[in-house]
């Protein structure tokens, strides 16, 4: 149990610390966005073990769909507005799309090329 709170703990702060740091550039970035990144960035480095967060992530990652529970509720109690605009959701998702998949294999081809 202690380990589990220490990675509560370390994750929260590190979602307070992006919070923070997306107020200070008017929320250029989300602040969970920002808060993932400097994890990542300190796991990477050695400053945040592995182990201090892994029963947590992993808890977090296998319970994953009720963390989608609000959003589909929301997405379901606006049905009329989604109705409406149907055409412009189904554009927005390919053209988004198509961009991703351009942008990852022009990515993927320029580190290719390197190796």
């Amino acid at each position: 149990m202690k380990d589990g709170l220490k990675g509560i703990l370390i994750i929260l702060a590190y979602l307070t610390v992006g919070n923070g740091i997306s107020m200070l550039i008017e929320h250029f970035l989300p602040g969970n966005v920002i808060g993932m990144i400097l994890l990542f960035i300190s796991l990477q480095t050695g400053l945040v073990k592995e182990q201090s967060v892994e029963a947590v992530s992993t808890f977090l990652t296998k319970n994953m769909t009720i963390l989608f529970l609000p959003p589909s509720i929301g997405l379901i109690a606006s049905y009329k507005i989604l109705g409406d605009n149907i055409i412009t959701i189904i554009l927005a998702i390919v053209v988004s799309t198509m961009l991703v998949l351009a942008v990852v294999g022009k990515l993927q081809d320029k580190i290719g090329k390197n190796d």
